[in-house]
């Protein structure tokens, strides 16, 4: 009996294994195509293209028009769809597919990059930009606006959702129930960079997904008049997250406008903490109220049994930092009027500031090993820059230094001097001072804070009360206001 040489029938096989592999890879490549969609492309309109696409296709969908009433079910999976040349605007115009959506996504892995979508309306009135259906969906660099739902996704154990460096904007019919996105009870949510603001009556996020991601994020609305890509709207929770769930919330900007429909900002548990995690993570963000006269920064609901994390945020306006009373509050600055740059055009880096610069502990990681460090921080409109490191990490969603990514952007004056407290008064005596200053009432690691001129009471019924148990006493600031 002969028998071949055993090295080279190793090499023979592994050169037959090699062309195997740079066919298969061929044939995959050959299979796949780019479908072009636009006046004197293959295809006049998206959904045309749609029905003809093939898994792995990648739809191009000029942009510099709008395609109106194009709205069908898109069923093919691992499909890219992204507009060229600038941002398609596709247009409900009164129509819908399947009485649901503008686009009903039925297929798995679909990516959805650069178009814009508004129009939607179907009869039971949540009719949404885009329904999700199928497995898996990221959503990156659109805007989606004046629908009565921007995202809609149903219940989905195995399906994760990226949405990124997107706009959202005045969706909702106005009747609490549609959002500017809705995410159903997914396995997981990644929220990042990303644009959501005056939803109409509902939530700007809401999301029952058993882990969410939300980091780097702005929130938040217009006055009524003033100016903006969609209309004033009145939201509702700025973030809702009704069902629980191990959720990141780390460096975003979240502002509730002076008119809105709940005084919440951030809802956790409230429907029931029905999700397996109940650990919440409240990190480095900066939360500003419009409303004077009430608010609740972090709302929990009353079943959820575990402690949040509440750690290095800063707290500006109006109202109670959270209900919860077991929750972890670390290194947060609590003040009706923080200093920023400029906090009109919403330059939220802090201006000179011993409370806030250089002041955060931190964060460490959670109890599953996911890092709370922010490394970002949001940039308008619905992009990100690295969070610049310069020495310790400053409390809120910005360093004061200016970001490496915005060199037009000039760096905060800083005083020579730096900012220094003076003890003024016990708790339940009465604190005098020269002028207009910040104020401070507390103890080392919990102080809230408010801008007084000449005197002022120091007790828990003017500053509230930032922890039970401890001797308090009231300092004022170096720097005059």
């Amino acid at each position: 009996m002969q028998f071949c040489n055993s090295a080279s029938t190793k090499h023979h096989v592994f050169r037959l294994n090699a062309a195997l592999l740079m066919s298969l890879a061929a044939v995959g490549s050959a299979s796949a195509a780019t479908l072009s969609v636009g006046p004197g492309k293959t295809y006049a309109a998206p959904c045309a293209a749609f029905a003809k696409a093939k898994a792995g296709d990648i739809i191009e969908i000029q942009g510099g028009k709008t395609y109106s009433g194009d709205v069908c079910a898109i069923s093919a999976s691992d499909l890219t769809i992204r507009g060229v040349n600038g941002r398609p605007k596709i247009d409900a115009a009164g129509k819908n597919a399947q009485s649901k959506a503008i686009w009903v996504v039925k297929g798995n892995n679909i990516k959805v990059e650069n178009v814009e979508m508004y129009g939607a309306k179907v009869p039971d009135k949540n009719g949404a930009a885009l329904r999700l259906e199928g497995t898996n969906f990221t959503l990156r660099s659109s805007f989606l606006h004046d629908n009565q739902n921007g995202i809609l996704s149903g219940a989905n154990a195995n399906s994760n959702v990226v949405i990124e460096y997107s706009e959202f904007g005045y969706n909702g019919y106005g009747d609490g129930y549609s959002h500017n996105l809705y995410i159903g009870n997914i396995a997981s949510l990644v929220f990042r960079f990303n644009y959501s603001h005056d939803a109409n009556v509902g939530h700007n996020l809401k999301s029952r997904a058993k882990l969410n991601t939300i980091t780097y994020n702005r929130f938040s609305s217009t006055p009524s008049g003033q100016t903006g890509s969609t209309k004033s709207g009145k939201p509702s929770y700025e973030i809702d997250l009704p069902n629980g769930g191990t959720s990141y919330v780390i460096g975003n900007v979240i502002h509730q406008p002076s008119a809105h429909n709940n005084p919440g900002m951030l809802a956790y548990g409230l429907e029931g903490a029905t999700n397996p995690g109940q650990d919440l993570y409240v990190v480095n963000n900066t939360f500003l109220n419009d409303d004077s006269s009430r608010g609740t920064f972090v709302l929990i609901g009353g079943k959820v049994t575990k402690a949040a994390l509440i750690q290095n945020n800063i707290f500006g306006g109006t109202g109670t930092v959270t209900g919860q009373a077991s929750a972890v509050q670390k290194s947060n600055f609590r003040s009706v009027a923080p200093g920023f740059l400029n906090r009109a055009q919403y330059d939220l880096r802090p201006t000179a500031n011993a409370l806030v610069i250089n002041a955060a502990t931190a964060p460490g990681k959670s109890a599953s090993g996911f890092s709370l460090v922010p490394t970002a921080q949001y940039k308008h409109t619905a992009a990100s820059e690295t969070r610049p490191a310069s020495g310790a990490l400053d409390i809120g969603a910005y360093e004061s230094a200016a970001p490496t990514a915005s060199p037009s952007i000039p760096a905060p004056s800083v005083p020579a001097a730096p900012v220094t407290w003076k003890v003024c008064a016990p708790e339940g005596g009465t604190c005098s001072f020269t002028g207009t200053r910040e104020v401070r009432f507390g103890a080392p690691g919990y102080y809230n804070t408010k801008v007084i001129t000449a005197k002022t009471p120091c007790n828990s019924t003017v500053f509230g009360n930032p922890k039970t148990g401890v001797y308090k006493s009231c300092s004022y600031s170096s720097l005059a206001k």
